[in-house]
């Protein structure tokens, strides 16, 4: 085994949980432990992204020579020490056990991390790393970049994306992380978004920013209700919202009426019966809220805005980790998020239930299935780590944040 930090002892600080296991467990020749954290974590190639353009879907081994060891190494990084993206280089995704399967004979050392206070030459030996791949231990959840932004305006508007990082298992402060790899951001974001290029990439974050992504009609509904809030001072039971709701949507078609002098374009009558239903829809899922601990008492979601919100600020990240966007672009769309959520939300309890209620309405259908189940672990997690953003960044910001880290 190489050694690591051989010529340098001076103090390191590992970006992340991982990191500091292997350096850890290196340090003390305690190879067994450095193989069980290797073996539950993500490894990425570095790779030319002309080539990886040009044959997507394929690894394309690019071994070197270290002259401090005999023979060929092929190098990979653990998710914590990834360059941001930049140039040329990208970085392809894999793990220990599929490695193993794959691993080219006349390669000699696989080297993790090579270049860095944590590098370490390993003698390579599939048979062992398959080994160990069955029985790795799953990484935690939640995963912070401890040399990235954890305070600060850049640090919030990365941890408004925070309820859909934890869920992929992403670094939820990692500007330019690539989730999957380069090839995998890619094919995600046409298979989600339509996104293919820049352009889409461009078109899709500005909408998320804006809000215009949720269906007017969920935002409409709950308007509805926070208005008879502010007007009685209480929330207003589902018969008086849906009377509201209705009388608002008939005055605001007969303006159109009165403005054109000519009949609405759109059937008053199925818009009616779509927003009675929704509230009926909403009343049920926050039943289930307060019945799992995420909402309390008589609280209720404000807004469903921070279900664009939150997946703008991730897309500022898959954006940039597919290459359609610049580091700058992707700073300016997470500063943009986080305004944006504070405008609206009065904390991260608040942000959090709209986001959890959007993710239901689009996707869950009221079967309390794993979109649901899915984010009632990760409130759990996010409400009570004591790594979370939501209890280490503040809610409100200052100017003054802006630098802070």
């Amino acid at each position: 085994m190489g050694n690591q930090g051989e010529a340098d002892h001076a103090p390191w600080e590992p970006p992340t949980v991982v990191e500091h296991q292997l350096y850890q467990a290196g340090l003390g020749g305690d190879w067994p432990a450095f193989f069980d954290v290797l073996a539950g974590t993500d490894l990425y190639f570095p790779m030319s992204r002309e080539l990886m353009d040009a044959v997507p879907g394929t690894i394309p081994f690019r071994p070197f020579r270290d002259p401090k060891f005999d023979g060929l190494a092929l190098a990979v990084f653990t998710r914590g020490l990834l360059m941001p993206p930049s140039g040329d280089q990208v970085f392809e995704r894999s793990d220990l056990a599929s490695l193993a399967k794959v691993w080219p004979k006349t390669v000699r050392w696989l080297a993790v991390n090579p270049g860095t206070p944590a590098e370490a030459f390993l003698p390579a030996d599939p048979k062992r790393w398959k080994k160990h791949g069955k029985h790795s231990v799953p990484e935690h959840r939640l995963k912070t970049l401890w040399t990235g932004h954890r305070h600060g305006s850049l640090a919030h508007g990365m941890a408004c994306g925070a309820m859909l990082m934890v869920n992929n298992g992403a670094i939820w402060n990692h500007l330019g992380w690539q989730w999957g790899g380069y090839t995998e951001e890619k094919e995600l974001l046409k298979r989600w978004w339509g996104v293919t290029g820049r352009a889409g990439w461009l078109e899709i974050v500005e909408q998320l920013l804006r809000g215009d992504v949720v269906s007017p009609a969920w935002e409409f509904a709950l308007r509805v209700r926070q208005a008879l809030v502010q007007e009685y001072g209480v929330l207003p039971d589902a018969v008086r919202w849906r009377e509201t709701a209705e009388r608002v949507l008939v005055s605001r078609t007969a303006e159109v009426v009165d403005q054109t002098g000519k009949p609405p374009e759109f059937d008053l009558d199925a818009d009616i019966a779509l927003v009675q239903d929704l509230i009926g829809r909403i009343l049920r899922y926050e039943a289930r809220f307060r019945a799992d601990g995420l909402l309390d008492g008589d609280t209720c979601v404000r807004s469903v805005l921070a279900w664009d919100f939150g997946r703008a600020s991730c897309m500022a990240r898959w954006g940039l980790g597919a290459r359609y966007a610049e580091r700058q672009e992707s700073e300016r769309a997470l500063l943009r998020a986080g305004e944006a959520s504070r405008q609206v939300y009065r904390s991260w309890a608040e942000f959090a239930i709209g986001f959890v209620l959007g993710r239901c309405l689009h996707f869950d259908s009221e079967e309390f299935g794993d979109w649901y189940t899915d984010m009632v672990a990760v409130h759990q997690i996010l409400s009570t780590d004591p790594e979370s953003p939501w209890l280490s960044v503040p809610w409100e910001q200052s100017p003054a944040d802006l630098t802070e880290r």
